[in-house]
């Protein structure tokens, strides 16, 4: 069973950038396919970005592409979402999740019923 650690929070100005990073421990890091969710107050959690086991394969929300990046380093167990040009409306308590994945090294999934782990959470408050 993994467990994942959000960190890279913080409060930032309309188009600064931050970098959150997740890092997991307890199971076979590179097996696991990653996700970014986020909710913002009085919303439902919705899906940011996926990625494979492989990092070949990504998918982002419409709202955040072109402007965040999922990326990981097996080596290092650690999932990373580059936030870039933020907005207000980014503004959110952003979650890590994994789900064990298959032998498609390329599988992304952007579904949050399609994960069964989850962090605790990181905030992120964008001011305008």
């Amino acid at each position: 069973q993994v467990q994942l650690l959000e960190s890279g929070g913080g409060l930032v100005q309309a188009g600064d950038s931050l970098r959150l990073s997740c890092a997991a421990s307890g199971g076979t890091f590179s097996w696991y396919v990653m996700g970014w969710f986020r909710q913002a107050p009085g919303k439902e959690r919705e899906f940011v970005s996926t990625i494979s086991r492989s990092g070949a394969s990504t998918n982002d929300a419409d709202s955040v592409k072109g402007r965040f990046t999922i990326s990981r380093d097996n080596a290092k167990n650690t999932v990373f979402l580059q936030m870039n040009s933020l907005k207000p409306e980014d503004t959110a308590v952003y979650y890590c999740a994994a789900e064990f994945g298959s032998a498609n090294t390329a599988a992304i999934y952007v579904n949050e019923n399609d994960y069964d782990y989850w962090g605790q959470g990181t905030q992120v408050t964008v001011s305008s």
